[in-house]
């Protein structure tokens, strides 16, 4: 089993947008590994394994516009099943 099953990808577009800062409250606040943040001040890609994905949707819409979204269920795709 895995320890974090959803593989989280998501882009923000906003304004002054940090890396920095958007890295360390996910890692406060959000349990998970892998965590990805990189982009500039007006898009920011994110990649985070978690088995609370919707924590990191709600708290990146809080930043600015989300989309490309793409949550999957790494545990199915281990078991060989459709993610």
């Amino acid at each position: 089993m895995l320890e974090y099953k959803f593989d989280t990808q998501l882009l923000i577009e906003g304004e002054r947008l940090s890396e920095d800062e958007i890295h360390d409250y996910i890692m406060k606040h959000i349990k998970g590994d892998c965590l990805l943040a990189v982009g500039d001040e007006d898009l920011i890609k994110i990649h985070f394994h978690t088995n609370t994905p919707w924590k990191v949707l709600e708290y990146c819409a809080s930043l600015g516009d989300i989309h490309d979204i793409v949550v999957e269920n790494m545990q199915r795709q281990e078991d060989g099943l459709q993610g």
